[in-house]
């Protein structure tokens, strides 16, 4: 059903924009779309989202650390014993160390 739909969606896109009239048209979604970023509500919802997820991240790092850390390999043990060493106590990771290499 996804691909279906991003199928029909990047039909319909290439059709508008294909058309003569199709620049003024793709210009004018893409206003409409830098608009709809920039608005404070869907920003705040993308912020709560980002900050949901990584918090969750950092729980499920814990989890999968105390569930399998001793069959995993001695590097990926490792770096899972270095997240969690980055939390501040309550399951969040410091936002600042994400995606950061610790060697």
């Amino acid at each position: 059903m996804r691909y279906k739909l991003t199928f029909v969606v990047g039909l319909a896109l290439g059709y508008v924009i294909g058309t003569r009239a199709g620049r003024e048209r793709y210009e004018q979604m893409k206003k409409s779309a830098k608009e709809f970023a920039e608005n404070p509500a869907v920003r705040n919802a993308a912020e709560t989202a980002a900050q949901t997820g990584r918090q969750a991240a950092g729980k499920a790092v814990h989890l999968v650390g105390d569930k399998v850390g001793d069959h995993l390999p001695s590097s990926v043990t490792d770096r899972v014993h270095a997240l969690r060493g980055r939390g501040m106590g309550n399951g969040k990771v410091d936002e600042e160390d994400w995606g950061t290499s610790n060697t």
